[in-house]
């Protein structure tokens, strides 16, 4: 029997909704394997602030610090709310930002993944579509614009004015590549470098890395592709990309964009991996507007979980099982009232039904007692043809996580 601690960051906004549907998939994966989680709540982001003074408190520190893994809800407020809370204190920059540091996350996954069979999510016409939509963003996480030096005050002539500093090094860059190389090789070989050399140092650096690295992965082959027409692809011929690697704020932009072609980040599972520990969360914001009312849908919770399953825990099986019972809910015309797009065609369900109906599929599926045991995220992602990133490699193996998802 395995244990497992894992440290859950419900959050702000519809955070502690999603995350107790998530809660939900965790006990019954226990039940149904050689496995124990030790879940450990702790306060984070605004309701942090709140309640602490801090928006990642020293007692939540402590309990992440310890876990093998972290669960992280969403964060944030409206504009008006987020006013009350000093400006250094403000969720992003005083709980993530730091989280990401403290852990060296610096390769975030986001997957954007949408089967054919659920493309009236998307706004693109189905012509566009096609066969669905299978790519995976790769985002340095800890580098950049937004962790660069930053200054701000008053000059000479009494204006007020920032410094924002674009920060990398080599390292940085090499590493995140490394990263995104090796899991095209085990997709379909073709990784799109996302720039704007043309108009910064910073990306000359990087496509410099990207000629240094590549070398080393003769049989993938390297497309760079500027940032402001990757934006203008994504939402025109998504079918274009696979594997795309870009830096921090990029990443943030057009992953959020990924979302967007998606229909939701609703749909947007990731993972934020470190070299020794990782935190795995969804993409979207804490959406104040709805909170409290059951209707936001908790699918990149659980898919964050299922990431969480394969990539830390090793347990590729029941992460294969956990995506095909969240497509299942999804097949059989449910959904919940923020993802309402069929209309009457939609069978609407609350979160929390939305979650039990996960459960209930889930259990239909057939137990693997084997796993790998507590791993290396990074190593995971390099990973065996099981892995739920390696969607739809040329040589996909009939045990990839997301077989029958398509």
């Amino acid at each position: 029997m395995s244990t497992y601690t894992i440290a859950l960051l419900a959050g702000d906004g519809i955070g502690p909704e999603i995350m107790d549907e998530a809660v939900k998939i965790l006990r019954l994966v226990e039940s149904r394997n050689a496995v124990t989680f030790d879940l450990k709540p702790a306060l984070f982001g605004a309701s942090a602030y709140f309640e602490t003074g801090k928006s990642f408190p020293e007692e939540s520190i402590a309990i992440c610090d310890q876990a093998d893994a972290i669960l992280k809800g969403t964060i944030g407020l409206n504009h008006e709310d987020s006013n009350k809370i000093p400006v250094d204190e403000q969720p992003e920059r005083g709980a993530l930002l730091p989280m990401r540091r403290r852990y060296d996350t610096y390769a975030n996954f986001r997957p954007v993944y949408l089967p054919r069979s659920l493309a009236h999510f998307s706004p693109l016409k189905p012509e566009v579509i096609g066969d669905g939509i299978d790519l995976i963003i790769i985002r340095e996480l800890v580098g950049g614009l937004y962790f660069g030096s930053k200054e701000s005050g008053i000059d000479d002539q009494g204006r007020r004015y920032v410094h924002e500093m674009l920060e990398y090094n080599e390292d940085q860059i090499r590493r995140v590549l490394e990263v995104a190389f090796q899991l095209a090789s085990k997709r379909k070989k073709v990784l799109h470098n996302i720039h704007k050399s043309n108009v910064l140092k910073s990306s000359v650096l990087w496509n410099e890395i990207v000629e240094e690295v590549r070398p080393s992965y003769p049989d993938i082959e390297v497309k760079h592709v500027l940032v402001d027409a990757a934006a203008t692809y994504l939402c025109l011929d998504p079918a274009r990309f696979d594997v795309m690697v870009m830096e921090n704020m990029f990443g943030d932009i057009l992953s959020d964009q990924g979302g967007g072609i998606l229909g939701s980040l609703g749909l947007m599972p990731s993972a934020c991996v470190g070299p020794e520990k990782s935190y795995y969360e969804p993409s979207h914001g804490s959406a104040p507007d709805i909170a409290g009312q059951g209707i936001a849908n908790p699918y990149s919770m659980i898919g964050s979980v299922a990431m969480m399953l394969e990539m830390s825990f090793g347990m590729d099986s029941e992460a294969r099982n956990l995506w095909q019972a969240m497509q299942s809910v999804f097949a059989a015309g449910y959904t919940t009232p923020d993802l309402v797009r069929r209309g009457k065609s939609e069978k609407k369900i609350s979160t929390a039904e939305f979650g039990d109906r996960v459960v209930s599929e889930l259990e239909k599926q057939p137990v693997d007692n084997c796993h790998r045991g507590l791993t290396n995220a990074l190593t995971r992602v390099l990973p065996v043809e099981s892995s739920a990133l390696c969607l739809r490699s040329a040589d996909a193996s009939p045990g990839s996580a997301y077989e029958g998802l398509r």
